[in-house]
């Protein structure tokens, strides 16, 4: 393709529309984009070497620092790696509580996403809004775990600290509330003719695109497909606890915005199930799981935006051998040219949006060109 006829646009990896560090290098005739690289790598912080040189149990802190916004996930998913190689029971409360964490950080997460999106479309009361009734949901994440943002709440073994029903009382009364914000946040996102106009059939993604690429979580739903790890395979309580797996046919952006809509509906309804149904006896080991046997194991969890895959080696001892972090944004990310196709510049941060991007949790990979040179990136040429 000859460039002559190009224009090349950064976008990133500092811009209004990223709120962490990514690079698009967007190639454009007139309005239309032509070409979209993705490159990554700006924060990339070593953080499965460092898994390697630290102990087990410093390693929950670690995977938890993996992303603000995903720690509680990420810390699920290590922990549970490290009980398959241990053969380590985890009580029943101690299933449901992090069950409980799990979805909290579901809801603020993608309360967080559609924030961002509305902030993106211009509407900025929107955006404030919906941070404003994001923060109970904050809220009752530190009641619970003592923490707003990096919650260590959960260990090999079970979580380290209880409820009691004075703060199941008080969960069940905020999701009253946060159901009921929701309500009327459906009804902007699905009625408001500017966000169906700036939404749909913008970034369209087809059903077997999502299949061939591995495109996972809200994404891959969206687009038709019943992808859900805690549907295919359950951990924590999921196994035990009923609800649906939410998915639409239209596959554009409007879509991805709708299905994380229905999906904080669906979070509340696991959440009271799951206070509801509390067993009672203990969270935990009473002493820290410190040495682990031989062995690996592939624990996987379906984080915020799609499944997150820990695989963990160890050869006996306080320290795993391997920590290899393989997040849901990667694939999402590194593949999303695919959205762009028949896309305006004007579309970019939305379809961005759309995507929830988490660039903290995908910095696990780089590429070592023949060259020397040291980069991730992805090339996909849009033009016909």
């Amino acid at each position: 393709m000859s460039n002559s006829k190009y224009l090349e646009i950064p976008v990133g990896p500092q811009h209004p529309a990223l709120h962490e560090p990514l690079l698009f290098k967007v190639k454009v005739e007139g309005e239309r984009i032509a070409e979209i690289t993705p490159f990554t790598g700006y924060n990339h912080r070593g953080i499965e070497k460092l898994c390697e040189n630290n102990t087990f149990l410093k390693d929950v802190y670690l995977a938890g620092r993996v992303c603000g916004i995903c720690n509680v996930v990420h810390t699920t998913c290590y922990s549970e790696g490290v009980e398959r190689i241990g053969n380590i029971e985890v009580p029943s409360r101690a299933r449901y509580l992090r069950t409980l964490l799990n979805e909290l950080e579901r809801i603020h997460s993608h309360m967080l996403a559609l924030a961002v999106m509305g902030e993106l479309i211009g509407f900025h009361t929107l955006f404030m809004l919906m941070m404003r009734d994001r923060e109970p949901i904050l809220a009752l994440k530190e009641s619970v775990a003592g923490n707003r943002v990096q919650a260590d709440y959960v260990m090999p073994g079970g979580v380290r600290k209880d409820i009691d029903s004075e703060k199941i009382e008080k969960i069940k009364k905020t999701l009253e509330h946060v159901e009921e914000r929701m309500r009327y946040y459906e009804k902007v996102f699905k009625e408001d003719s500017i966000i169906t106009k700036r939404l749909s059939k913008v970034g369209k993604l087809d059903r077997p695109e999502v299949s061939k690429y591995g495109f996972v979580g809200p994404i891959a739903r969206a687009s038709g497909v019943k992808t859900d790890v805690r549907y295919e395979d359950p951990y924590a309580a999921y196994g035990e606890i009923p609800f649906n797996v939410i998915t639409r046919e239209e596959g554009d952006s409007w879509a991805r915005t709708l299905v994380r809509i229905s999906e904080v509906f669906e979070a509340i309804n696991i959440l009271r199930y799951t206070v509801d149904h509390l067993p009672d006896g203990p969270i935990g080991p009473k002493v820290p799981i410190r040495k682990v046997q031989a062995g690996e194991a592939i624990s996987r969890v379906e984080a915020q935006r799609g499944q997150l895959v820990y695989y963990i080696v160890s050869k006996g001892g306080d320290k795993p051998y391997r920590v290899k972090i393989r997040t849901p944004s990667f694939n999402n990310i590194m593949n999303s040219p695919l959205l762009f196709r028949d896309a305006n510049i004007g579309d970019l941060p939305v379809i961005l949006a759309s995507l929830d991007p988490c660039i903290s949790c995908m910095e696990r990979l780089v590429v070592i060109q023949k060259d020397g040179l040291i980069e991730t990136k992805t090339v996909m040429s849009l033009a016909r």
